[in-house]
């Protein structure tokens, strides 16, 4: 990575000094209580570095998505809870974020301090990186420090804009860990290489598949995205998810991807998710017409297990099927299995955020893999060789 990091700062840098961190602290809420603190968790290790190191750490996130104002239900004070009871200090919250007040209370804080500033998403011009916005933001810090990787691929007033008011400006340990990993396994991967891609549409995971292609040793398809590519192969897709627009589409990749691209060679169908006790597999060319493919099916989630555990760098973004919803989660199951068993074997595997790093969690096995990102989107474009402006507007390693 050639981007400047949080060790890159030398001692001077940070005592004393105001650091302007970014985090992705948009965590699932209800009501007040955090069901999921992960994202939290994940920025621990760049916020104790900091408090090591003498800073007074002023943290902007967003939270949910409100209309660019104050939402009580949208409000980040039970993420300072939170974050004070994981850090083992009190957290200060200001209800404020572009404000003299916000600048006041930053001004007040003491070294090792953290105060966590109100949602961004309640401003009107965070979403549409306002100039304006971004050198307010650059008030409340003497350095920035993004460590908010679920949120590089946008550009808003946080991640991007304020970096152009506000130097240095760094990457955090998060982010690092993030673009390292998933630039090692894109630039050079051990081989075989093996891209796991699921969920509901091509349309979503159709330039993953363009970028990867020239990369990967093979793809292996799963999710309802796979009953587009069976559209195009001539099969009945039952009620299955199919997205029409796309169909020219798979059949000109099938053509193009060859043996590298793999489509499951059976289904899990239902009539209806709700219809779960109904549940049967059936080959790919015989979904019922009444019924919908729901999972990929058990010989092929063998035979994806194989493959995995025949590779040497694997990275997977999306589920097998309905993973929410027994039995439609043992696709997904399967591969989260074999993916921890591939880790144990030397592999790296690397889970691409969003659905696929809820289901490593829920199963427990997040602490099994090489890397779980905590970005979905991030990781995405990531993938698809986008640039994130997240992670542009940083500075430049220079040569010492």
């Amino acid at each position: 990575m050639n981007k400047r990091t949080i060790r890159d700062l030398r001692p001077a840098e940070i005592k004393g000094k105001r650091a302007l961190v970014r985090v992705d602290f948009n965590v699932p809420l209800d009501g007040a209580r955090i069901t999921d603190d992960t994202r939290i968790r994940a920025a621990l290790p760049t916020l104790q570095l900091l408090i090591k190191g003498g800073a007074r750490i002023v943290l902007l996130s967003h939270l949910g998505r409100p209309k660019a104002k104050p939402e009580a239900k949208y409000s980040l004070a039970p993420v300072a809870t939170r974050l004070g009871e994981l850090l083992g200090k009190p957290v200060k919250f200001f209800p404020e974020t572009d404000t003299d007040g916000a600048v006041a209370a930053t001004k007040a804080l003491a070294d090792g301090d953290v105060i966590l500033l109100e949602n961004t998403r309640f401003l009107a011009g965070e979403e549409k990186n306002d100039a304006a916005l971004s050198k307010s933001f650059a008030r409340l810090g003497d350095f920035y420090v993004n460590d908010a990787f679920g949120t590089a691929h946008r550009a808003h007033s946080s991640t991007a804009g304020v970096a152009a008011f506000l130097h240095p400006a760094v990457a955090g340990l998060l982010m690092e860990a993030e673009l390292n990993w998933l630039g090692a396994a894109l630039e050079k991967p051990k081989r075989p290489f093996v891209a796991i891609l699921g969920g509901s549409k091509i349309s979503g995971k159709i330039d993953v598949i363009e970028a990867m292609l020239p990369k990967v040793d093979g793809i292996l398809v799963g999710g309802a995205m796979a009953c587009t590519f069976f559209k195009a192969m001539g099969f009945e897709t039952g009620t299955s998810l199919v997205e029409p627009d796309r169909i020219d589409m798979a059949e000109a990749l099938i053509e193009r991807a060859a043996f590298r691209l793999t489509l499951p060679h059976d289904a899990t169908v239902a009539p209806s998710i709700e219809a779960a006790a109904k549940a049967h597999d059936v080959k790919r060319d015989a979904i019922p017409a009444k019924e919908a493919m729901l999972d990929i099916g058990a010989d092929s989630a063998e035979s994806y297990t194989r493959a995995i555990l025949a590779a040497k760098t694997i990275v997977w973004n999306g589920p097998m099927g309905v993973f929410e919803t027994p039995p439609f989660d043992k696709g997904t199951k399967a591969i989260a299995n074999a993916m921890a068993e591939a880790t144990a074997k030397g592999a790296v595997t690397i889970v691409g955020g969003g659905d696929s790093a809820a289901a490593v969690e829920q199963l427990g096995l997040a602490s099994k893999m090489s890397h779980v990102s905590t970005g979905g989107g991030a990781s995405l474009e990531f993938l698809e060789g986008k640039d994130l402006p997240g992670v542009t507007a940083l500075d430049e390693k220079t040569d010492k």
